[in-house]
């Protein structure tokens, strides 16, 4: 079993679409070893892999690289290690990520330049669920233990996104109801693509001379979901 770190938080038809939808891009992953698998989901809403065969350690191994993997219920997190969560909440203070356990990642700790938290999901253009790269700290409890932050990979993927042609970043929908939704707002010919960021979180990355909050405008009445641009 794994347990990736993206959720699937949506009801009813979606998450039927959702799960059809994982359970072909783990196809796409591990299709061609000697598995068999089922998706489903926990209490938390993180998709869980159950893996079977000959190949099941490798498999499961390609799972946690392509996804990510929540490893808290697990035997907990080491401090100094490398994890993914989903960023769940922000305030004044910081960012509330989603690890199989809440990890706080102080305002300091962001490393996305000047600004409060809000500032900063409002300039690189961060939805909520957005599975996240995170460095962690230590037990809160602990007197000695260090913040948790952002890793560095993390960083530099949010501001390579700044140094792009700007991006649309979406919750709540599949890479392929994404795709639709440009295509029915006639804006096919103004992305570059759908980047998959995570089950349900994407980012539509334009093209050369589009405007992102444009864009947003344009597909937001399509779209029932949470948009933010990166411009």
């Amino acid at each position: 079993m794994v347990v990736l770190a993206t959720k699937c938080y949506v009801e009813g038809d979606a998450r039927d679409r959702a799960l059809d939808g994982m359970n072909s891009l783990v196809a796409n992953d591990v299709g061609d070893l000697d598995v068999d698998w089922q998706v489903g989901v926990r209490d938390d809403d993180f998709v869980q892999v159950d893996v079977t065969g000959e190949d099941a350690t490798v498999a499961r191994n390609v799972l946690a690289e392509t996804w990510g993997e929540v490893v808290a219920h697990d035997g907990g997190l080491e401090a100094g290690e490398e994890y993914v969560g989903t960023l769940e909440s922000w305030d004044d203070v910081g960012f509330t990520l989603d690890a199989g356990v809440d990890v706080f990642v102080p305002a300091d700790e962001l490393g996305l330049g000047v600004g409060s938290p809000e500032q900063v999901v409002e300039r690189f253009g961060l939805v909520q669920h957005l599975p996240m790269r995170f460095v962690y700290g230590g037990d809160a409890g602990d007197p000695d233990a260090e913040p948790s932050r952002l890793a560095d990979a993390e960083r530099d993927r949010l501001y390579d996104w700044q140094r792009g042609d700007g991006r649309v970043n979406v919750n709540s929908a599949t890479r392929g109801e994404t795709r639709a939704t440009v295509n029915r707002a006639g804006h096919a010919q103004d992305i570059v693509t759908v980047e998959r960021l995570g089950l349900l979180e994407q980012s539509i990355v334009c093209a050369e001379g589009t405007d992102p909050p444009g864009l947003l405008a344009a597909i937001g009445s399509y779209l029932p979901a949470e948009m933010r641009c990166v411009v």
